[in-house]
């Protein structure tokens, strides 16, 4: 289940909920921009017992991007063998996807920040998606966040 909603301030923002359990969840907020190469936004996981947050991820135009990835998987609705996965181009963050009979698709949405400091982290969870509908959704609503195209 995708939603796209606004915060309190107005800004956009989606949010990604597991439908098996809606307790987890992917946020993609706060973006901003400072010139026509980049984009930079925050995202977020919950789980129960988790909540972690990077900052400041970096989308590049040059580069192949996430909604290019969850089009694809969208367009494969009737299924794949194996693991697919993409990553930003600083890796702190990664998407892996799976398809499982019945239609559906895991996605598992990991933080690394940080790789080669001292002190580094990583956290993880994984959405389920139906493959048709929910994830072209899905697609369409980061499309929006990431551009500012009306999905």
């Amino acid at each position: 289940m995708t939603s796209p909603d606004d915060d309190t301030d107005g800004r956009p923002r989606v949010t990604v909920r597991c439908q098996d359990n809606v307790s987890v969840g992917v946020t993609f907020c706060d973006r901003f921009s400072f010139d026509a190469d980049s984009v930079h936004y925050a995202v977020e996981l919950r789980a129960p017992g988790l909540i972690a947050r990077v900052n400041e991820v970096v989308a590049w135009i040059w580069d192949s991007d996430l909604t290019t990835f969850l089009e694809a998987l969208a367009a494969d609705y009737r299924g794949w063998d194996g693991e697919r996965s993409w990553q930003t181009n600083d890796r702190d963050l990664a998407v892996s996807a799976v398809f499982r009979s019945g239609g559906h698709v895991g996605l598992t949405w990991a933080l690394r920040p940080w790789l080669q400091a001292a002190g580094g982290w990583g956290a993880s969870v994984t959405t389920w998606l139906e493959a048709g509908e929910q994830l072209a959704s899905l697609a369409a609503h980061v499309r929006h966040f990431l551009t500012g195209e009306q999905p």
